[in-house]
């Protein structure tokens, strides 16, 4: 705060960030309402003045500085941590509920496709076909201009963001749970299951599942630093959250301008953030890797 002492008023006023150019809002404080002895202090003679307002004031800082509105860029940073974790949390969940299961079909399917009779004729459902040209069909689309497609069919929007991220990340899962799926049906324990009569969903989901779990969480950690990518990426283009929601993406679109104008960190900052958040996961994913012992298994 600028503080300035008129006879027994204090006019203050209030912090309003770098911006120069529009004056914060001022206070008048009474004189008489200041302590006239500082906290802790043994002397006998009360202060007066300016001696009286400089032991009243109580020093405040921004570690990481404030923005053009007087916003602090720490806390504005940990708000946009919360949303580049939930885009990434739920982009993944929407990925692994659409992948899993056409994954899992297709694989099980591939070889044994389920019977239907047409005008006398017994056919075959091309299940593996149908599912696999739907995925090479998405795979084709660059991956960025799918998710603003989405986005601008969705409208602008938190909750349009994740559901455009994961409508496009689950061909990846789709691939890698399909080859797994490939490689499973093939062992004893599910001709053991075939021979005692379970149905496919049975021998799907209770037998072959459980033992192809170990890749996909490795493409989820993989997919969780695409999402966080992508979530800033479409708010730097103004089409991902929207204000009053923080994210870094749009801190960035917002401060670029300052990097010219001595204020480099207020956009160096939420790149770095992106930057640090999105190896992390990355770390995670091979390490995941090494640890459940999987091979063969790229990202996008």
């Amino acid at each position: 705060h600028a503080w300035t002492l008129k006879g027994d008023t204090v006019l203050v006023e209030e912090f309003n960030g770098h911006n120069d150019l529009v004056p914060g809002e001022e206070h008048r404080i009474p004189l008489t309402e200041l302590s006239a002895f500082p906290p802790g202090s043994l002397m006998t003679a009360p202060l007066s003045g300016e001696a009286r307002v400089q032991a009243s004031l109580v020093e405040e800082r921004f570690l990481l500085g404030t923005d053009s509105f007087g916003r602090d860029v720490l806390s504005r940073l940990m708000a946009g941590t919360v949303i580049s974790l939930s885009v990434g949390l739920i982009a993944v969940l929407i990925s692994l509920l659409i992948g899993i299961p056409l994954g899992a079909l297709a694989g099980y399917f591939r070889a044994e496709a389920p019977t239907f009779r047409l005008f006398g004729r017994v056919r075959r459902w091309p299940v593996d076909d149908l599912i696999m040209w739907l995925v090479n069909v998405v795979w084709s689309i660059p991956t960025l201009l799918l998710v603003i497609a989405i986005t601008l069919a969705l409208g602008k929007g938190f909750v349009q963001v994740f559901i455009a991220v994961g409508l496009t990340m689950w061909v990846e899962v789709a691939r890698v749970v399909r080859g797994e799926v490939v490689r499973v049906r093939e062992m004893e324990f599910v001709e053991a299951a075939k021979a005692l009569g379970y149905t496919p969903g049975r021998i799907i989901f209770r037998h072959i599942l459980p033992n192809v779990m170990g890749p996909v969480i490795v493409i989820s950690a993989a997919n969780f630093a695409t999402a966080i990518l992508m979530e800033a990426g479409l708010s730097f283009l103004g089409i991902g959250a929207q204000l009053p929601m923080v994210s870094w993406g749009g801190m960035i679109r917002a401060y670029y301008p300052y990097i010219a104008t001595g204020l480099p960190h207020l956009a160096l900052l939420p790149g770095a953030c992106i930057m640090v958040l999105t190896l992390a996961f990355m770390l995670v994913g091979n390490g995941l890797r090494d640890a459940l012992d999987t091979r063969g298994i790229t990202g996008r």
